[in-house]
């Protein structure tokens, strides 16, 4: 049976983050990818110039027409910057009783720039959290979902996830990207004992699509029937060695996209 996941999220027209960061992990992780577009973005290595939101109604079309004929096994959900949209995916993927949802709530991009409208914020907490396998966030997006400060250590990181807990995830995966010191150090909570995925901080610029591509490296791994420690586990390696060869591209004249595609390249 081929493993199948689907990305329901942004597109990014320099493709180093969202749909097209999404589909790339899928590629290099074995994992056969579609894909919902539920925005447009005119956005590079720099910034973000413009978001086209697509349709809600198109936006469930296309959901309805993965799920009609694809056996999906994971869905990523990315980038949905309206609460109409944000609702419309939640009552599409429950009508398909899709299984596997990893929520990456992504709110700001790499270049600083707002994704999320303030009152899309309320729809995500109930419409789409208690849909979520496992959420997400990075530090900055887990304080903006509970309107507290960013977590600045791993202490406040573990409260944080219980207070996201609460919301009805049922894992959370919160990202210690953002913060400081020699190891970059991630945490998932369940209903079991935190497990703690620790990396050295690699010193690079290039991190364009590292949240996308962590989530996407998750719902592969539970595309191919891999427990969600698991999978976490295989996306943090895969996510560190993407970051740490990032500076064999030379890609835009900003934050520079992950290299999805070391394995693949090697030989180049």
């Amino acid at each position: 049976m081929t493993p199948i996941a689907v990305t329901i999220a942004g597109s990014d027209s320099s493709g180093g983050a969202g749909i097209q960061a999404d589909l790339k992990t899928f590629a290099a992780l074995g994992v056969y990818g579609a894909s919902v577009i539920a925005a447009l973005t005119a956005q590079n290595t720099k910034g973000v110039t413009a978001i086209h939101d697509v349709p809600a109604d198109f936006i469930a079309a296309q959901i309805d027409a993965v799920f009609s004929d694809l056996d999906v096994a994971a869905v990523k959900i990315g980038m949905l910057s309206r609460a109409v949209a944000i609702r419309t995916v939640a009552a599409a993927l429950e009508g398909h009783k899709a299984r596997n949802i990893v929520l990456d709530p992504v709110m700001v991009a790499t270049s600083g720039d707002r994704l999320l409208a303030e009152d899309a914020i309320v729809a995500l907490r109930n419409e789409l959290i208690p849909k979520a396998l496992v959420l997400t966030p990075n530090l900055p997006e887990a304080a903006a979902l509970l309107g507290a400060s960013v977590a600045r250590n791993e202490r406040e990181m573990e409260v944080q996830a219980r207070e996201l807990l609460a919301l009805g995830a049922r894992n959370v995966l919160i990202k210690g990207g953002h913060g400081d010191g020699v190891e970059s150090v991630d945490l998932l909570i369940g209903e079991g004992d935190v497990i703690r995925l620790s990396a050295r901080r690699i010193a690079t610029r290039n991190t364009h699509g590292t949240g996308c591509t962590l989530s996407s490296a998750i719902a592969a791994g539970l595309a191919k029937g891999l427990d969600l420690a698991a999978a976490a586990h295989d996306a943090k390696a895969y996510v560190t060695t993407a970051i740490a060869a990032t500076d064999q591209l030379t890609v835009g004249h900003g934050s520079g996209p992950l290299h999805h595609f070391f394995a693949q390249w090697s030989d180049e």
